[in-house]
């Protein structure tokens, strides 16, 4: 039995009404772990358990440390996370809820993964947040299911962090048939890796991230989400903290779910009209989730932004 659980796909008529068109909601913020990356974490580390993993170690800013975190107490394996300063309180606690060890270490995720790796021993498994190709299959799941559940969309709006939801919804296109479907990547000011690379040519690293979405607080997207963006029909978009805090908040009242500002910037390209979706009469989004903001603390962002 796998460790995720398969999530409703629904026709949002809030965000149809506001958008102006048919939008689907993959709702992974439903998993037992409250994000998507419980699907691909949860296959890595059943992978790692069969090789003989005695312990399992992460770095992440939330959600990855939670799904780890997860998975371990299901499989009867401890976890050891590090987690940067920047992680909240909330998900500093949801992780030790699970029985994990929490270590704090840097400033950034950067230096809470360098601290990760040289903490694993010969019989730990490292579990990389993103950046890792035992990972996509597992999240390719999520559109195995849209396939099985709903229409063919004419366009897949996601999220972008370091790139690891990309990467397994590119894998779950291609082995559904429906690898020339578009994917909108999107991505909050201030955390625009995969956009500034795109820009540039080349994958780059942010100088720091300055969003309040820290899911998406990578520096740099890993290498294959950055060659899919060259290879295949992907835009990529950006939102603002503000956009994104006030779609979670309508969201909340729409359907009566809390997400995180990371998984808000996509549901903002609905709730704002924007200009991008204007050639699709059908979208998917992917309401990734993320279990570390409280309504508390979205209506604390929108008032700060405001």
């Amino acid at each position: 039995m796998p460790l995720h659980i398969e999530t409703p796909l629904i026709e949002s008529r809030p965000l149809g009404l506001a958008s102006g068109r048919t939008v689907l909601l993959k709702l992974d913020a439903l998993q037992p772990a409250g994000s998507f990356k419980i699907r691909g974490i949860g296959a890595a580390c059943e992978v790692h358990a069969s090789r003989g993993a005695r312990r399992f170690v992460s770095s992440s800013g939330g959600n990855a440390g939670i799904a780890v975190a997860h998975a371990g107490r299901r499989l009867a394996i401890p976890v050891t996370v590090v987690v940067p300063e920047s992680t909240t309180a909330r998900a500093r606690q949801l992780i030790a809820q699970e029985g994990a060890d929490l270590v704090v270490h840097g400033e950034s995720w950067q230096e809470a993964n360098e601290h990760a790796l040289a903490m694993v021993g010969e019989t730990d498994a490292f579990l990389h947040p993103f950046d890792d190709p035992l990972l996509w299959p597992g999240h390719a799941t999520m559109i195995d299911e849209a396939a099985r559940q709903g229409p063919r969309p004419d366009a897949v709006v996601l999220s972008v962090g370091g790139g690891g939801l990309l990467c397994g919804v590119v894998e779950g296109l291609r082995r559904n048939g429906w690898a020339d479907v578009p994917i909108v990547a999107v991505e909050t000011e201030g955390a625009a890796s995969l956009q500034t690379s795109m820009r540039a040519g080349r994958r780059v690293a942010l100088a720091a991230i300055t969003s309040i979405a820290t899911s998406l607080g990578a520096k740099q997207v890993c290498e294959q989400a950055f060659r899919h963006a060259n290879e295949r029909p992907i835009v990529t978009t950006t939102v603002t903290d503000a956009a994104a805090v006030k779609a979670c908040l309508r969201f909340v009242d729409d359907h009566r779910l809390v997400v995180e500002p990371a998984c808000g910037a996509a549901l903002a390209l609905a709730y704002d009209r924007a200009e991008v979706l204007a050639a699709h009469d059908c979208v998917l989004v992917i309401v990734c989730g993320g279990a570390t903001a409280t309504v508390a603390q979205l209506e604390a962002w929108a008032t700060s932004l405001a």
